[in-house]
């Protein structure tokens, strides 16, 4: 009984300290204590916008099938609505580049001419992080290049030469991505700039779900931010891009990615959305701060091969994980 007594006494106490993020099915073996690892907080200001990074939680339970590297995650099920996995969904982090699919859907809504030659200016030079581009100022593409690289090579000049060349200007397009990301229901996000280059464009994995699911209604989102690699004539010579995404542009076996967007500036980790077909049914990642290209591409590897293997035994994934982590 005394035994009995201490661990409910223990339960009640990690409860009430928000340690215990769910309790392991009956029958099985008990969960060890969750490691988190945490990164130091920091405060990035952008003029008057201060976004506090939130701490890293890395969950280690040698239970789970699932090993994610990435600090907030959601993988959700897009016919049903249901979440399969989540990690602190909730926390409002810098998205970086994740950004140019609200900046695409801004564009396309406004129904301008994607033929019309758009020019790369001295006022899309990234003046904030110096970031190198291959897009020399003078170059000039139609409007549906630009987007191709904004969405595939993610090229900031070309985002930006966007928002420069809309209704209004560039101060009228952030408007319209803030006006949009309420329109479609999102509560944790803000954009200040089109690139991303900025950290206080922030947002949180559970809303950006729904970005991605907004993205996939536009056919052309799905098809520029999937090419592998195009050749673009810039100036008097071809220069060919690839996507950032390497799951996109190696072809990976068994992935149908059918939207696809990465990001990364110091303060957003690498961040990585997919809409992709698995198992014939739409699933939507959303992977944001993970340490590394590499960690990121692990995480939805690694996402794939749970959703496939708990579909091949016939079971949900969220039954053969047992439980969801959530934010701590």
């Amino acid at each position: 009984m005394k035994f009995k007594l201490a661990t409910v006494f223990a339960v009640c106490a990690a409860v009430a300290l928000g340690a215990l993020d769910a309790v392991a099915p009956a029958g099985a073996a008990p969960v060890k204590k969750t490691q988190v690892a945490k990164r130091k907080v920091g405060k990035v200001g952008i003029g008057k916008a201060v976004v506090k990074r939130a701490d890293r939680r890395i969950e280690a339970h040698e239970s789970d099938n699932l090993l994610l590297k990435s600090a907030a995650v959601v993988v959700q099920d897009q016919a049903s609505g249901e979440i399969l996995f989540e990690k602190n969904s909730d926390a409002v982090l810098p998205i970086a580049s994740i950004t140019k699919l609200m900046t695409a859907m801004v564009v396309l809504d406004a129904q301008q001419s994607l033929t019309e030659t758009l020019t790369i200016g001295s006022e899309d030079v990234d003046m904030l992080r110096g970031s190198r581009s291959r897009l020399a100022v003078g170059t000039r593409l139609s409007r549906e290049d630009m987007l191709l690289l904004a969405l595939m090579a993610s090229e900031n000049r070309a985002a930006s030469a966007l928002s420069r060349h809309y209704p209004g200007g560039a101060q009228a397009f952030i408007v319209a991505m803030n006006h949009k990301a309420t329109a479609i229901g999102l509560k944790d996000t803000h954009f200040s700039d089109p690139t991303g280059l900025t950290a206080a464009n922030v947002s949180s994995a559970r809303d950006l779900t729904k970005m991605v699911a907004a993205a996939a209604h536009y056919p052309l989102i799905r098809q520029l931010s999937t090419t592998s690699e195009r050749a673009v004539t810039v100036g008097k010579r071809e220069v060919t891009f690839r996507n950032t995404n390497t799951l996109v542009r190696n072809q990976a076996p068994g992935w149908e990615i059918a939207v696809s967007k990465t990001g990364y500036i110091r303060e957003a980790g690498k961040c990585l959305v997919m809409q992709a077909w698995l198992n014939n049914r739409p699933v939507v990642i959303v992977l944001l701060d993970s340490l590394s290209r590499m960690a990121r591409t692990g995480d939805a590897t690694r996402i794939k091969h749970w959703i496939e293997n708990a579909s091949a035994g016939g079971h949900s994934p969220r039954a053969v994980l047992g439980r969801r982590a959530t934010a701590g």
